[in-house]
């Protein structure tokens, strides 16, 4: 690169062509009209989604975790460096100023107060950007800061969605633990039956023994549905930024696993995903990628930098002003030879913006996909509850029948055990479908981005 020295007013050079930073390609991606699943909205849906399980413990614990949780505030906490970085990379447009001093003293240690010299000024710079590096480094660093807001916001989508998970996960053991406990109670009343009935010598002692081992078996669950209640209980404690040791007091109002009142927001799967704010990460990431490519196409023009200057030279001991000196230059840097680096490394810089494309294009199809899983999920749950509650009519009806014909010696216990394992079987299933349902609802609001709300202002490029 040739350096050359001009004088200030050759800053008009200003005017030569510069490069421009590219704009992101439009990420184009196919996408049909609507998804294939069908599902039918409640009108007047609101963004705060968890709110439509109608569940105030729930909704107590999402605002905690929004307030609270450790990751979001990490995240928070880049977005304030994002902004201050931001910031720098703007003040690089203005003139930079700073002040120096110094001084010593002249022919050695002869004690003449005469010898000391002191120096004091000013120094400065300014960069009229004529290449455009300073606009395509605050267009970088603009999309980066960008990206750190939609960051927030995808964290916050995350953590409500993880909150409410895991808080369907804690609703699902405590049903499974009452419908233990009414199994259990099932079981001990048949288990008392066959007991009267070895006691007047109408039963065999194995039919006794097979009714304790079906109790035995059943109240053997428990243990692990206990696990399962602690390790959701100490999930909710982490999301709401608290150590699992302090737990987490809950009202015991036996509500059971909540039911989703309201409905998925209805559109084009583009209407859906556009408030993905990791889609939105990913495009902000594609202009920073852009941006870079500018920043490297800069090189290969000509920089020009401003440099100034205003010193106080001060003599003896009275140190009376004996010069001040005032410089004002233009140093013009153009490039020259290389050996090629220059121009590789714009190829690198646009393979990488390529790559950042291709990135969003793979986000965009994956985004789709969730969006429609977790759609046909919620059809199939709820179909799959519909014949679960018709299961457990038959399996009742039969139970009652089958205990009554064994009562009158009609049928044997085996036939007895095995229609009350299909009615708690019945129970259980129906439980973990209420709650695969809820969850599925969950999934689909998470997979579609809500809630989307990033907690400062949208950032501008001013």
């Amino acid at each position: 690169m040739a350096r050359f020295l001009l004088p200030a007013p050759l800053c008009l050079l200003a005017a030569c062509a510069t490069p421009q930073s590219p704009a992101p390609a439009a990420a184009q991606t196919a996408l049909s009209a609507d998804f294939s699943a069908a599902y039918r909205p409640s009108p007047g849906e609101a963004e705060l989604w968890w709110r439509g399980f109608g569940d105030r413990e729930l909704n107590r614990l999402v605002d905690r975790a929004l307030a609270q949780n450790l990751d979001i505030a990490a995240t928070r906490q880049r977005l304030m460096a994002a902004r201050a970085l931001l910031d720098a990379e703007r003040s690089d447009r203005l003139p930079q100023l700073d002040g120096f001093a110094e001084a010593g003293a002249d022919g050695g240690f002869r004690g003449n107060n005469n010898d000391l010299r002191a120096a004091a000024g000013l120094a400065g710079s300014f960069n009229p950007d004529i290449n455009g590096r300073l606009s395509a480094e605050i267009a970088q660093q603009l999309a980066r800061t960008q990206g750190a807001a939609y960051q927030l916001a995808d964290a916050r989508r995350l953590i409500a969605a993880s909150v409410a998970l895991t808080y369907i996960e804690l609703k699902r053991s405590e049903e499974r633990l009452d419908l233990l406990a009414q199994s259990s109670a099932l079981q001990e009343r048949t288990l008392n039956i066959v007991t009267l009935r070895y006691e007047a010598g109408l039963s065999a002692n194995l039919d006794v023994r097979r009714a304790a081992a079906d109790l035995a078996r059943t109240q053997a669950q428990r243990g692990l549905i206990d696990l399962a209640r602690a390790d959701a209980l100490n999930s909710l404690a982490v999301l709401i930024g608290e150590p699992a040791s302090t737990g987490i007091s809950l009202p015991d109002d036996d509500g059971g696993i909540p039911e989703y009142a309201g409905g998925p927001p209805r559109g084009v799967p583009t209407d859906l995903v556009r408030r993905r704010p990791d889609l939105l990460v990913a495009e902000a990431n594609l202009a920073a990628a852009g941006a870079a490519v500018g920043i490297e196409r800069a090189d290969l023009y000509p920089s020009l930098v401003i440099p100034g200057q205003i010193g106080f030279d001060a003599l003896g001991s009275v140190s009376i002003v004996s010069s001040i000196i005032a410089t004002l230059t233009a140093v013009l840097d153009i490039p020259l030879i290389d050996g090629g680096r220059r121009r590789a490394e714009v190829r690198s810089a646009e393979a990488l913006a390529e790559a950042s494309l291709y990135d969003y294009r793979q986000l965009l199809l994956q985004i789709l996909a969730e969006v429609e899983t977790s759609l046909v999920a919620i059809q199939s749950y709820e179909e799959r509850l519909d014949a679960l509650a018709g299961a457990i009519d038959q399996s009742e009806v039969a139970f009652n029948q089958s205990n009554a014909l064994y009562r009158e010696g009609l049928t044997s216990l085996f036939e007895v055990l095995d229609v009350q394992r299909q009615l708690i079987s019945s129970r259980q299933d129906y439980v973990d479908a209420q709650a695969d349902l809820a969850s599925a609802i969950i999934r689909m609001y998470r997979a579609v981005g809500a809630p989307n709300m990033p907690e400062a202002p949208p950032i501008t490029a001013d």
